[in-house]
């Protein structure tokens, strides 16, 4: 954390910057180098056995990935941060540090296809137990939680329902059974949500999406926002961990030692050095992408082609008074509509002119995508239902173009239907 508490813009402007000062660089360079040279066989080996700092080989360590991690940290007021290679490498790095075969995860139902996907076809060929829940009904989250337990997760923002769970009343019910909570909050991003003083224990992120922001760049990120005490933690790699560095960092050590090492699932020089970048404007541009997103909703809330618009700004959206509570004046980029039919659904992708058709969110441009037919073409139909996926549901990544011509181009679209 910085030495003093900056506002968010500062400190994604001036965090974990490290820039070549003897050439006068003002940005941390792009370290191209599979290992590191050492004067000394002697200074090598205090840096492999932990008794010196230094980076050995870049897919343990980086000194361009660990200055974006400094940043991320810096951005998320956490103890720390790991930069991996995609979005789903975070979310596995965290399942394979906190459990084992025989565990249970438990998770708020509505999930990117994605989460989904892993959590379900993949986990269970590690006996690995994940509990589905819908955390808008009441004794859900109690009923699940068990001594199996390893952590609760959800999505602060859910991608693409839009659902906007009750962060600090999960974490209560959560840290009062001694589990760690894990939030996505890959929509909502450091600029809207301050993990650490909602309850969240650890924080994903798909850097892919708003952080990097320009679609050119892959990548995720966990960081520990420092809440949980894993010295309490029923795992003896953590226990260990916690004997070593001490139960502050056992999390971060573990995953970056045992996990992290092992699968080479570290973020890229170049991806980090990219996504450094995009922190630096992640404030700007999420003010742009949410008054965008805002008055889109609003506009097409009032068109008579459209059935349905869901969007948290929105007082018809059931989640209103959590986003209200939780996160105004900003409600996020992205937004739904329902046009009664998928063909409907298709025409209107069809004829718009600014969006571009893509299986991503959180660029600069506008993004559009039928997930009936593409994220979740292989999901059942109580999963479809859970993630509020319907067959005449298009999802909108709403992007920082002049908001006129984005409502001008949605209404011309819904003219021709």
């Amino acid at each position: 954390m910085p030495a003093q508490q900056d506002g968010f813009a500062t400190r994604a402007v001036h965090s974990g910057s490290r820039p070549g000062r003897a050439q006068g660089a003002t940005t941390t360079p792009i370290y191209a180098s599979a290992g590191f040279a050492y004067e000394t066989a002697a200074e090598l080996e205090d840096v492999f056995a932990g008794h010196k700092p230094g980076h050995i080989y870049s897919r343990i360590s980086n000194p361009t990935v660990a200055a974006y991690e400094e940043r991320l940290a810096a951005v998320e007021n956490g103890r720390g941060a790991i930069a991996t290679a995609s979005g789903m490498a975070a979310l596995a790095t965290v399942i394979m540090t906190l459990t084992r075969a025989g565990d249970r995860i438990v998770s708020n139902a509505s999930l990117f296809g994605g989460t989904r996907r892993l959590f379900t076809a993949l986990m269970s060929r590690y006996e690995l137990e994940v509990v589905y829940i819908d955390l808008d009904r009441e004794g859900e989250l109690e009923a699940a939680l068990n001594d199996r337990t390893r952590f609760v997760y959800l999505e602060a923002i859910g991608n693409p329902k839009l659902d906007v769970p009750d962060i600090p009343a999960v974490a209560e019910t959560v840290h009062a059974a001694g589990i760690p909570l894990v939030v996505d909050s890959t929509l909502t991003t450091p600029f809207m949500l301050d993990a650490h003083q909602v309850g969240a224990d650890l924080v994903l992120h798909s850097t892919t999406k708003f952080i990097s922001g320009h679609g050119n760049s892959i990548g995720g990120a966990l960081i520990d926002t420092g809440r949980f005490n894993w010295g309490e933690f029923p795992d003896p790699d953590l226990g260990k961990a916690s004997s070593l560095v001490g139960k502050e960092l056992a999390f971060l050590y573990t995953a970056r030692q045992l996990v992290v090492q092992s699968l080479g699932n570290l973020a890229s020089a170049f991806d980090a050095y990219l996504q450094s970048m995009g922190i630096e404007t992640l404030g700007l541009r999420m003010e742009r992408h949410c008054s965008n997103a805002l008055s889109l909703a609003r506009a097409l809330e009032n068109h008579p082609g459209v059935a349905a618009v869901n969007y948290p700004g929105l007082a018809s959206s059931p989640w209103h008074e959590t986003a209200e509570r939780l996160y105004r004046p900003h409600y996020g980029a992205l937004l739904s509509l329902r046009l009664g039919t998928r063909e409907r659904a298709f025409a209107l992708i069809n004829a718009l002119r600014l969006p571009k058709q893509i299986a991503n969110l959180g660029d600069c441009k506008t993004l559009v995508i039928h997930p009936g037919s593409t994220i979740y073409h292989d999901h059942s139909a109580d999963v479809l239902e859970a993630s509020g996926v319907h067959d005449d549901l298009v999802r909108v990544s709403v992007g920082i173009e002049t908001v006129d011509d984005l409502i001008a181009d949605f209404t011309q679209a819904l003219d021709r239907l």
